[in-house]
This record gives C-alpha cells, sequence and structure tokens, in this order.
C-alpha cells in the first residue's frame, strides 16, 4: 500500500532533504516505522523511547488529526499523512 508522507521542515535534513517520502502500511504506526526504517534518524525526532509519539508531534492523515487513534489509525492506499510538529515558544 503506498502512502505518502510530508516531512515537516524542520526534519527534512534527516530525509536527505526530501519534502514528501512515500512509505507502506495499514496503519499509520505501520507507516511510521517504514519511515524510520528508510531514515533511521527520524526516530528520536518522532519517538519516545517506549515508541509513543512524542507529545509535540501530531500526525495528520488527510488533514484530519489522527488522535486519539494516532498509530492504530488504518490508512488505505493513496493517504496521506503529514507530521506536524507543535511548536511554542515565548
Amino acid at each position: 500500500m503506498s502512502i505518502e508522507v510530508s516531512i515537516h521542515q524542520s526534519l527534512r535534513n534527516l530525509t536527505n532533504g526530501q519534502a514528501t517520502v512515500t512509505v507502506n502500511g495499514t496503519t499509520v504506526g505501520q507507516c511510521l516505522n517504514d519511515l524510520v526504517n528508510q531514515f533511521p534518524g527520524i526516530k528520536p525526532k518522532i519517538f519516545d523511547k517506549k515508541d509513543k509519539l512524542l507529545n509535540y508531534v501530531d500526525i495528520y492523515v488527510n488533514l484530519e488529526s489522527s488522535y486519539p487513534e494516532e498509530l492504530d489509525m488504518s490508512v488505505k492506499d493513496g493517504d496521506r499523512l503529514h507530521i506536524t510538529l507543535i511548536i511554542a515558544g515565548g
């Protein structure tokens, strides 16, 4: 199953500058794991040590938040994932 992942601009240095990466999977988690297999350096930027999404990472499926299902949310061929980082400052 072919799924496109839009990579947040601050993570593109970990995907060789690619803004979009094609992955395979039937859930958001499987797709992100395939992304990590292709680009291992991205793992600590999106996952914690227990393989949960970091609290400032949000994944959108076809522009809709995957929360609360997150990693278990089903995806189908042609869907598009967006990795969004919630960044705050003062």
